[in-house]
């Protein structure tokens, strides 16, 4: 134990201030020539590398980088121009600046650029820690017995950095580039789709004026989407709950037939059940018609199932609900399935009726155990692009000014905005608004929880 407290403590004073306080000189040097330390002190393979991986940086930087990064300020200035061709009697196109490459190549180069200094982080730690196993007489690794050590002790290395890689090159760059997007006037606004320039806040301060048809209609839809994401979260865990505790109850016969009736409809794919409603309940759909021939309509009548406002939000909310209570019931029939028996033995011996024992004992647990489901379930409930775009559309639309329809969530009328009007300026500060509203209430929301503040509850 006491040998390894000691090598513990031994390998935390290979920190990047501890080189930087107690370094020797060729370990401060490493700052300058990375690798240089390790070199001097017989890992000459693992220098090299990084002296390798140092001089291509600083030859990119000195062949483009700091070329991109200067760009960044305007983002370019020189337009795409017609010129006359004299010799040939033909107009040519001289190819001027793209923002877009721009900016992208600019944020490329700067990402680069923060892995770079943590390369140069992790090579000064190296040389240190090279530098005090040296002085103190110990083993120093040489390459083969590093790349060995990849497979031992150092293994998480390894199986972390591909995944964080991906991470950062194709999830982290990409949210970088949009965000730095809601500060242009990159749009189809004033013809800037090929060369735009930083606008700051004005995209943010556009959507918030209420007194602008955009403005307007993000609080509208903004509104909408809290109400659906709301009532689609908690009809559907009502619903399923309800279901559930019917199903489970003792005095119920055949169990398992209850459940797959109500669990069949997870057999369709969704898209296919959505389509098939949206077909269904058109005007001239089969409900529609069913209606006409009983003699409920009008001959000539129809309900307006997406083409009035109130009816289609309520339509898509019920729609939701028969998709979404099958989920809701397997996952609340685990939950119930979990309560201890001798819980209710005891409840009922003291004397507890059906209500008590439902809102003393089943609710309170379910809702410890499910309150991060149902954080998940609402955030999903905000994006869920499919049921609203598959079933209406974002339909009907009343204000032909105006960008989006009376079902449209944020984040169909983002696609919208950036598919079909190619608003893209305003469909990043959308995109930013939704998560940081989004990010903000569940953590909000988790923190105040039972499930957060009271893990010995049950």
């Amino acid at each position: 134990m006491g040998k390894l407290t000691g090598k513990l403590e031994f390998a935390a004073a290979w920190s990047f201030r501890e080189a930087l306080r107690n370094g020797g000189a060729e370990t401060k040097l490493s700052m300058v020539l990375m690798g240089l330390g390790n070199i001097v002190h017989k890992q000459v393979a693992k220098g090299l590398i990084y002296m390798a991986i140092e001089a291509a940086y600083v030859v990119f930087m000195i062949m483009t980088g700091f070329h991109c990064i200067s760009m960044l300020g305007s983002l370019g200035t020189v337009g795409q121009q017609v010129v006359w061709d004299e010799v040939n009697q033909v107009y040519l196109y001289t190819k001027g600046d793209q923002s877009v490459l721009i900016l992208l190549y600019g944020v490329a180069v700067l990402f680069l650029t923060v892995l770079m200094a943590a390369a140069w982080h992790g090579a000064v730690k190296s040389a240190y820690k090279a530098e005090c196993l040296d002085k103190a007489g110990k083993h120093v690794n040489n390459f083969a017995e590093d790349l060995k050590s990849l497979l031992h002790e150092n293994l998480y290395r390894l199986f972390m950095t591909p995944p964080l890689t991906f991470i950062f090159g194709f999830t982290v760059l990409p949210l970088i580039f949009m965000i730095c997007m809601a500060f242009t006037n990159y749009s189809k606004i004033d013809n800037h789709l090929v060369l735009f320039d930083w606008v700051g806040l004005d995209n943010f301060r556009a959507l918030f004026d209420s007194s602008s048809i955009l403005g307007s209609t993000f609080w509208s839809v903004l509104s909408w989407t809290l109400v659906w994401a709301f009532f689609a979260t908690f009809t559907n865990y009502i619903f399923g709950m309800i279901l559930a505790i019917a199903i489970n109850r003792k005095e119920t016969k055949a169990k398992g037939f209850w459940r797959f009736c109500f669990v069949l409809s997870c057999a369709v794919p969704m898209f296919v059940s959505l389509l098939i409603m949206r077909t269904m309940l058109q005007p001239n759909g089969a409900v529609n018609v069913l209606l006409r021939n009983i003699g409920l309509i009008g001959v000539d009548a129809s309900l307006p199932f997406f083409t009035n406002p109130t009816w289609a939000r309520v339509t898509i909310i019920v729609i939701n609900i028969w998709v979404g209570v099958p989920y809701t019931l397997l996952q609340l029939t685990g939950v119930l399935q979990s309560i201890p028996a001798d819980v209710y033995e005891a409840a009922r011996v003291d004397g507890a009726n059906a209500f008590q024992t439902f809102f003393k004992i089943t609710l309170p647990y379910m809702l410890y155990i499910t309150t991060p489901y149902l954080i998940a379930t609402f955030t999903g409930n905000v994006n869920n692009f499919n049921v609203i775009y598959l079933l209406s559309g974002g339909d009907p639309v009343t204000d032909l000014a105006s960008t989006a329809g009376k079902t449209d969530l944020l984040v169909t009328w983002l696609y919208k905005l950036t598919i079909d009007k190619q608003y893209y300026n305003i469909g990043a500060v959308i995109g930013i608004l939704t998560f940081i509203i989004l990010a903000v209430g569940a953590l909000l929301t988790y923190r105040n929880s039972k499930s957060y503040k009271d893990e010995e509850a049950f």
